[in-house]
């Protein structure tokens, strides 16, 4: 893992953030683009006809609810998160560390999780795309 900021490393700290910010706003791009244009996928919905059937939702059985929390915990985090991102970006940009730091005590956790959860989040669905 980048220890770079403890190892005093400020710029490798900054470049690294500037990459990994800029590959997540392209992520952030195409997964939007891609929900606009593809249909909804229903988790536990086997056949892939849209429609859960009684045993469809048998067989998915609480697993359905574990995904539903999960997913609403990721995309409220996810929401937070966002503005938190883009202020701690631009403080830690501009050597505003003091403040920096402050934000990105609340931050960081929030996107660990969101990022944890998002690929949980597709793990579960993935079964259940039709392309």
């Amino acid at each position: 893992m980048f220890n770079f900021y403890k190892e005093k490393n400020i710029q490798a700290h900054k470049v690294t953030n500037v990459i990994t910010f800029i590959l997540s706003a392209i992520f952030l791009l195409f997964y939007i683009v891609f929900h606009l244009y593809e249909k909804d996928t229903k988790y536990g919905d086997i056949d892939h006809n849209g429609v859960l059937s009684a045993v469809e939702l048998a067989a998915v059985g609480s697993t359905r609810y574990i995904y539903f929390f999960i997913l609403a915990t990721h995309i409220i985090l996810a929401i937070v998160v966002l503005p938190l991102i883009l202020v701690s970006f631009l403080r830690g940009f501009n050597m505003q560390v003091e403040r920096h730091k402050k934000i990105v005590r609340w931050a960081y956790p929030v996107w660990l999780y969101v990022a944890v959860t998002g690929v949980i989040v597709y793990l579960m669905i993935s079964p259940y795309y039709n392309f």
